[in-house]
């Protein structure tokens, strides 16, 4: 497929009467470059690459964050040499702003200078902290490659270092031996506690979903329950939630059955008032109501007893009869 690439090109025909655009072929016939928009700047020693952010850095322009990878159309050009190594400068646009920044390769230290724009956001901490294989820096290797001596020092402290640390990597590997040694069991059990882990995640979900659907709060996200949470949920007292509709009900019927006489209380409050007051208001009538209770009562308890005994009497005679 190779050989036809050239036939899918439209040659014009005063292309092959100039020998010079023959040679240079028809990018250059028609005036341009062969990356096209990359390399508008070539006649500068400029190129346009795709640029990655080696490490995290701050804005100046806006003063905004840029993480490490972020990619951008940087302009490449070099600006020196450091021995026989070139060192080529990056300019690019910030992609929040209209601020330019600048970077430039740094081959001595293996590393990245930025000269204008922004500036490093640094996140350096020891390596030995974390046990990690420190590198060795350019004076130790100078002293390494000249002394002698100083070589047969740093070797030996080496071995030694080798030598503690032996014991624990052997005990890495026989662990590793011991979880991989059948990869097929050791697939299923990890297998099963995700499956284990998933079936709880998602009746976690399930019940705050319906506490949220519950109580109208849907698409908010619940923390999980602590014992605080529980202690102060037993303490309180809980009332049962009613609709404007039962309530309404509720009071319609409490009106309806509610008597239109004024209540034993208000008349008891009414009779417990003082005597000289109530003498003093109305006399008469509180005179014949007086008199009236005392006339009923002797005929009411008259009564009273005439019914005990006729019935003691009827009691009486049917036992006799009986006998």
């Amino acid at each position: 497929m190779g050989e036809r690439k050239g036939q899918n090109k439209y040659y014009p025909p005063d292309f092959f009467s100039n020998k010079k655009t023959m040679e240079k072929g028809l990018d250059a016939y028609h005036g341009h470059h062969q990356l096209r928009e990359r390399g508008k700047k070539a006649h500068l020693g400029i190129l346009v690459i795709r640029f990655e952010m080696p490490y995290n850095i701050w804005c100046e322009g806006c003063k905004n964050h840029i993480g490490m990878g972020v990619r951008y159309n940087a302009e490449k050009q070099k600006v020196g040499n450091y021995y026989s190594t070139p060192v080529y400068e990056f300019k690019m646009k910030c992609h929040l702003c209209n601020n330019y920044i600048v970077i430039k390769t740094d081959p001595a230290n293996l590393d990245y200078t930025i000269m204008s724009g922004a500036r490093r956001q640094e996140n350096r901490w020891d390596p030995t902290q974390n046990e990690q294989i420190v590198p060795e820096t350019k004076e130790t290797q100078r002293r390494l490659f000249d002394d002698a001596m100083y070589k047969l020092e740093h070797g030996l402290k080496d071995q030694k270092t080798s030598e503690d640390a032996k014991p624990q990597i052997c005990r890495l590997f026989q662990r590793n031996d011991d979880v991989w040694k059948d990869n097929f069991e050791a697939n299923l059990k990890l297998r099963a506690t995700f499956r284990k882990s998933k079936k709880e995640a998602k009746a976690v979900e399930d019940a705050d979903n319906k506490i949220l659907s519950r109580t109208s709060l849907v698409g908010l996200s619940l923390l999980p329950e602590t014992d605080e949470d529980r202690q102060l949920a037993s303490l309180l007292k809980l009332h049962s939630t009613k609709s404007i509709q039962d309530k309404s009900r509720e009071k319609f019927k409490e009106i309806m059955e509610k008597s239109v006489l004024p209540s034993s209380t208000i008349v008891t409050s009414f009779c417990g008032m003082k005597k000289e007051k109530l003498l003093s208001q109305k006399p008469a009538n509180l005179g014949i109501v007086k008199k009236k209770e005392v006339d009923q009562e002797p005929v009411e308890k008259k009564k009273k007893v005439e019914a005990v005994t006729s019935l003691v009497a009827a009691y009486s005679s049917s036992s006799d009869e009986d006998e």
